[in-house]
């Protein structure tokens, strides 16, 4: 019994070893109405930060929600993230200088899909 003691002390030590430093949240907010709107965001003490809001939206028949948000947060290699995003009818649309330019062939195919007629039920 002490060995399998002493072995879940060891595992324990060795867990919050490899874990790495505590991050607290510094402040937080999380705010929801009754009518569909809400907004939430937080600090951590590591500078991960996010905001996100949205709405209901109808969309002709279709009701949907409409949202937009931020986070940003330092990368494993010490590079700064920073996205911000829209989210609704148009899809989700993230912008932030992390991510790579569409390759050319897709956005050609994207320009075509654009101007095909919908597909039939």
């Amino acid at each position: 019994m002490v060995k399998v003691c002493l072995a879940c002390l060891v595992a324990v030590a060795a867990a919050a070893s490899v874990a790495g430093p505590e991050i607290t949240i510094l402040s937080a907010e999380n705010d929801v109405k009754y009518d569909g709107t809400y907004s939430y965001g937080f600090k951590n003490s590591d500078g991960t930060e996010v905001q996100q809001s949205g709405q209901l939206k109808q969309i002709g028949a279709e009701a949907g929600e409409a949202v937009q948000g931020s986070a940003s947060y330092t990368a494993p290699d010490g590079t700064p993230i920073r996205l911000t995003y829209t989210a609704d009818e148009n899809g989700y649309q993230p912008k932030g200088d992390h991510i790579p330019a569409i390759p050319e062939a897709i956005a050609r195919a994207l320009a075509y899909l654009a101007t095909a007629p919908p597909p039939k039920n």
